[in-house]
């Protein structure tokens, strides 16, 4: 094989491994997950390397490529008004800074903590 046969194949790796890894914090098994990364690493990898069938599965690679991406649940969740389920990410999921402040419901603001000493507050 070609370099570039291999840095292709190598960047269409690299590529699917985000939505890869998005279902695997989305809680898919293993096996699910490998099936999927070798099914999109496969059509992306035909697409590149030759481009007559690319007319006919780039739409289907797209939809594979990005549905990891969008939630449904979680954007039916956010219309209804109703709190998201805790998961990397979202608040009490332990997702830290990321997660705070999409989708949560508004809550009051915890009250400012003056950490100022004494002899500075005087002045």
């Amino acid at each position: 094989m070609s370099p570039t046969t291999l840095a292709l194949a190598g960047l269409v790796a690299l590529l699917v491994l985000l939505p890869t890894r998005r279902l695997q914090l989305a809680g898919w098994r293993r096996e699910s997950l490998t099936a999927y990364f070798l099914t999109v690493w496969l059509l992306g990898a035909v697409v590149a390397a030759m481009p007559a069938p690319a007319k006919f599965l780039i739409p289907l690679l797209l939809v594979t490529y990005l549905a990891p991406f969008v939630t449904l649940r979680d954007g039916l969740d956010r219309l209804l008004g109703r709190p998201r389920s805790g998961g990397p990410g979202s608040p009490g999921g332990g997702g830290g800074a990321a997660g705070r402040d999409r989708g949560a419901p508004f809550e009051e603001p915890r009250p400012i903590k003056d950490v100022t000493p004494p002899e500075e507050r005087r002045r």
